[in-house]
């Protein structure tokens, strides 16, 4: 018997029972569609976590004091004074892996302008920050290297900052804010940002000369950080040696002394954020594929009740010279024809549910090309899988005990 006839003989018997073929597919469609629609919430996350780090600065490495032990008690790194300005100077002049560097310190307190207040902070920091952080002046301009040189009361300031202190509507640029006292021309306002993955306000910011930051607020002649960036995200391993070994050898430390300062990375939040969602992706794609074998074991089920109702057809074939291996492949047809077709309608539902979560809940989502391959070939092997031993056992009936059998 070819191919073909045992084709429709199988398309023929599915087709006389189409209820209990559709509930027997129900399994496997909502099996795939769980599957794809599960991977799909995970890896939105994951491109929606990679764009707002990317936003942030793929590339950024962070320098911070680093702890250190007296009398046998670690201090905490925010009292370190082990970041000067000296350090940053000679950084910007050795490192060949680094595209721009800058230092940071900031002072929080209350911004006020006229009868509106809000409280922030203020960062002082280098030319190089907007460039290292990915942000942009939208309105006037950033300060100059003058301005850091004479420690000017200028500033650059965010959104959030400007809703809250001009409130109604008015143009900041020229006016004056003070912080603690102390007052500050706005020169340029920030193009917004929004929130991060991590819920950060992006947009309450205010950038002023780290020159002015250090000595009309702080009063102090050390950095609280330097922040950098790697000329891409391939160098930052190397940016991130090479910085090692010339703060080591500015701060004079043996081999065997701990580093007294720490480097981080966006690289190593990107990594550990994406494994996290990984684990979770696999995790809700096993959940949701236990159906997809609870779909087979009903395709297994289902199998055995058509074996046992068509004994006696089974045993007619056979008395008129149908093969064991032409009885298998009859019915190992209808089962892969059950799990294929349900795979089939699987994905387009599981398609349609990643799109209703993306419109209804604003989750991101993104569907991947090899979570729909990987779906559909799962249903198929888990069609032959369970379809294979109900098969086998119509394939070794007995023709003359089928034939009697009532």
């Amino acid at each position: 018997m070819n191919g073909t006839n045992l084709f429709k003989i199988a398309l023929k018997a599915l087709t006389n029972n189409k209820m209990r073929a559709f509930l027997t597919m129900l399994g496997i469609i909502i099996g795939v569609a769980s599957v794809i629609t599960m991977i799909a919430i995970g890896q939105g996350s994951k491109k929606s976590i990679q764009a707002q780090i990317s936003e942030m600065g793929s590339n950024m490495i962070m320098i911070h004091p680093g702890g250190d032990r007296r009398g046998g008690v670690r201090r905490d790194p925010s009292e370190m004074q082990t970041l000067k300005l000296e350090n940053y100077q000679t950084l910007r002049n050795e490192t060949s892996f680094l595209s721009g560097i800058s230092p940071v310190v900031a002072s929080s307190g209350q911004l006020i302008c006229g009868n509106n207040n809000y409280p922030s902070s203020v960062s002082g920091v280098g030319l190089d920050y907007l460039d290292i952080r990915q942000l942009k002046v939208a309105e006037g301009s950033m300060f100059t290297a003058t301005d850091i040189t004479v420690s000017a009361k200028v500033c650059v300031i965010g959104k959030t900052i400007v809703d809250n202190l001009f409130p109604d509507g008015s143009d900041p640029l020229g006016r004056i804010i003070r912080f603690n006292q102390v007052p500050f021309k706005v020169v340029g306002v920030l193009e917004s940002k929004g929130y991060n993955s991590m819920g950060q306000d992006q947009d309450d910011i205010v950038l002023a000369p780290y020159t002015t930051v250090m000595k009309r607020l702080l009063a102090q002649t050390y950095l609280q950080s330097i922040f950098a960036s790697a000329l891409s995200e391939d160098m930052t391993d190397y940016a991130t040696e090479e910085i090692s070994g010339i703060l080591r050898r500015e701060h004079k430390l043996k081999e065997s002394d701990e580093d007294d300062f720490t480097i981080r990375s966006q690289q190593e939040l990107s990594t550990m954020l994406n494994t996290t969602t990984d684990l979770m992706t696999t995790l809700l794609a096993c959940i949701a594929g236990i159906s997809l074998v609870v779909g087979g074991i009903g395709i297994m089920n289902i199998m055995y009740v058509s074996v046992t109702e068509r004994t006696r057809e089974i045993g007619l074939r056979m008395s008129v010279g149908a093969r064991g291996i032409d009885i298998l492949a009859q019915f190992l047809i209808e089962a892969v024809l059950i799990s294929i077709t349900g795979g089939i309608i699987g994905v387009f539902m599981g398609c349609a549910a990643s799109w209703a979560v993306k419109a209804i809940a604003q989750w991101p989502v993104y569907i991947q090309p090899w979570s729909v391959a990987l779906s559909f070939a799962v249903c198929t092997v888990t069609g032959i899988f369970f379809g294979w031993y109900p098969a086998r056992k119509a394939a070794n009936l007995d023709p003359i005990d089928a034939l009697r059998y009532e």
